[in-house]
């Protein structure tokens, strides 16, 4: 077709498994830039009379319709937007001096009419997601275009009418792969390598800036480099400011709530699951191109309430530097029938755009619990899920906690959803003697003595991480109170733990449930030395023995921050 102008080439066989070629209902996936360009190009050998591209940067549409142009020299382009009206693609002279979208619709007649093989390109044009006016003159326009081997190509961000695109074939050109932002991060930079701006990123840099700014548009990458380059310096350091950058441009997501992280978060105890998540950091915030490596998935953290199954979310994103956002599945539910659906669609693809992050969904059995009385609603929204969970493959990293585990549905829990499950218990003697001390100078600012801890950790028997967080809170307000830097007597210390009755005491028979189901099926989150009963007669944890220096709670009871 290329070489023959006014003969009509065969169709092109589509390639299978590369990407977004639909006809009709087919499942839309992820295009790159010289992937769209070559299902183009085949479109227009093969003259498919419409070609629509959907995508959420028509600049880059039009680039790929510029460099097509420079190919088939021998088929006109012609292309219309709102600002610019119908101008002729490689010379960019005007066609007509009126801008409406009217004159350019009759001139693509006359010209269909008169001409073989011409082609047209609408950008942005509103009315095309229903059976409108706009709609059916498009449709009677490309059956005309067909007649004559023309074409025309849409470039638009929403749906197109079926009426339309049955008419022709749809691909998609999604936000710059890593690759391509590597390249567009490393083209914008270089410039200024030599110059009086101080440039320190190196080729490991640019690709974690890269990774940092995974989902955005190539002209929000341009912006935000173009940003650090105005402070005349370009630091490794700044890597860290990109995903603050980024926060901005998504603003308020759909079904997803920005978590700032403000706070030193140390979560004592729970050694196994810092153990386990070491591995997967370098995963997360490493260049995997080339490796064959899957990025990990993300871990349920299951277990007594009040014991650092949230706090640890929130350490995970801190220590990893990755921003955290907060899935409300009750945000999610709407009024209307495929509302609930469609909100966490949008949520979860959000979610893949703002990788690498974290998402967390706090007591994820809210929201997926599964049971007889589920409506359908429910198992869509579980279906869908599970869907994402198993087929994503951004480097998003979910953390869902669960105090009810047994009302999940078991299908959540199959490998290959999670990487792994932890059951997070009651701190044992020497967690709770880490997490006092760390209480203690988080909101006091000073170090209990020897004897004061002494008499504190068995006093804490059954407590939550919690339970013994808010109590050194209370403490800290007496000080304050007081105006007193100093603690108060160990009398009004005792009796400030003696008035706390925790979670494990107040509801045993609770305890002992969820002990019983995560003791069989999960991994312990903190380290398992030996069993004692725990406390109302529930299922116990470890003993700690005796250190040889005679210290009564172990090793390891130096405060120490998360991972």
């Amino acid at each position: 077709a290329a070489g023959d102008p006014d003969r009509r080439a065969p169709a092109v066989p589509r390639a299978q498994g590369s990407g977004t070629v639909q006809a009709h209902d087919q499942k839309e996936e992820v295009m790159d830039y010289r992937q769209t360009t070559d299902e183009v190009r085949r479109f227009l050998k093969a003259r498919v009379p419409v070609i629509i591209v959907r995508t959420v940067e028509p600049m880059r549409a039009s680039e790929i319709v510029s460099q097509l142009a420079a190919e088939f020299r021998q088929m006109p382009f012609f292309s219309y937007t709102r600002t610019e009206g119908l101008r002729e693609v490689l010379t960019g002279s005007a066609v007509t001096d009126d801008y409406s979208l009217v004159a350019a619709l009759d001139q693509a007649q006359q010209t269909f009419r008169a001409r073989a093989n011409v082609n047209f390109v609408f950008s942005d044009l509103d009315d095309l997601e229903g059976d409108t006016a706009t709609s059916r003159h498009l449709s009677q326009l490309i059956r005309l275009a067909e007649r004559n081997n023309g074409a025309i190509i849409l470039i638009t961000d929403r749906p197109v009418w079926s009426g339309l695109s049955r008419l022709g074939m749809t691909t998609t050109l999604d936000v710059p792969t890593v690759d391509e932002l590597h390249e567009t991060i490393s083209s914008t930079i270089s410039p200024y390598r030599g110059s009086n701006i101080f440039i320190e990123w190196q080729d490991a840099e640019v690709r974690r800036a890269a990774e940092i700014l995974s989902g955005v548009t190539e002209g929000e990458a341009i912006n935000v480099v173009a940003t650090l380059i105005a402070k005349e310096e370009v630091r490794n350091e700044d890597l860290a400011e990109l995903s603050q950058f980024k926060d901005r441009i998504f603003g308020d997501l759909a079904g997803l709530e920005r978590v700032r992280l403000q706070d030193d978060y140390q979560v004592g105890g729970l050694e196994n699951l810092k153990e386990w998540l070491a591995g997967k950091q370098r995963l997360m915030t490493g260049d995997l191109t080339g490796w064959g490596v899957k990025p990990p998935k993300g871990v349920l953290l299951c277990g007594v309430p009040g014991c650092g199954k949230s706090l640890s979310a929130k350490a995970i994103a801190q220590q990893w530097e990755l921003p955290l956002y907060r899935l409300d599945m009750a945000a999610v539910m709407g009024m209307y029938v495929g509302e609930s659906e469609s909100r966490l669609r949008d949520a979860l693809a959000t979610a893949d755009r703002a990788a690498p992050c974290i998402l967390w969904i706090d007591e994820i059995e809210k929201g997926l619990a599964s049971n007889s009385s589920d409506n359908s609603v429910t198992r869509r929204l579980i279906g869908q899920f599970l869907f994402w969970m198993q087929e994503s493959t951004s480097k998003v990293f979910l953390v869902a906690t669960s105090n009810d585990v047994s009302t999940l549905p078991p299908e959540l829990l199959r490998k290959g959803r999670f990487d792994a499950v932890f059951f997070v218990d009651l701190p044992t003697p020497e967690e709770r003697e880490e997490i006092i001390r760390l209480c203690f100078r988080k909101y006091t600012h000073s170090e209990p003595a020897f004897d004061l801890m002494n008499d504190l950790v068995p006093l804490t028997e059954g407590f939550a991480g919690s339970d013994i967080d808010a109590v050194v809170n209370e403490i800290a307000e007496v000080m304050y109170n007081r105006q007193s830097r100093a603690l108060p007597d160990e009398t009004t210390i005792y009796d400030h733990f003696r008035t706390v009755v925790p979670f494990s005491r107040s509801n045993p028979d609770d305890v002992a449930d969820i002990r019983a189901w995560g003791q069989s099926r999960a991994l312990p989150a903190g380290r398992t030395e030996a069993v004692a009963p725990g406390p109302g007669g529930a299922p116990g944890r470890r003993v700690v023995v005796q250190s040889p220096d005679g210290h009564p709670y172990g090793p390891g009871s130096s405060p120490g921050q998360f991972g």
